[in-house]
């Protein structure tokens, strides 16, 4: 099982990520703000401005101060650089 670091010493399973996306499109807004409704929201950004929003396959969202390109995926195989 490997780890993606999302910040601030928060880690998630590389398996269980769906999707990392920006936040600066109204339907990822929209989903932001279901899953905060529905107690699915997590938010990883310490009081600093959300750059990544991460989607898991359990159906949670994770909100992240780092950028996209700083988790390393490779969207190819799904495997992070190390």
């Amino acid at each position: 099982m490997k780890l993606i670091n999302i910040g601030f010493g928060n880690l998630v399973s590389q398996e269980r990520v769906v999707a990392i996306v920006s936040p600066d499109s109204a339907p990822i807004k929209r989903m932001v703000q279901e899953s905060r409704e529905r107690g699915m929201l997590i938010d990883a950004t310490y009081g600093r401005k959300t750059a990544s929003i991460l989607v898991m396959d359990s159906d949670h969202v994770i909100l992240s101060a780092l950028a996209p390109e700083k988790f390393g995926m490779n969207e190819d195989k799904g495997e992070a650089h190390t």
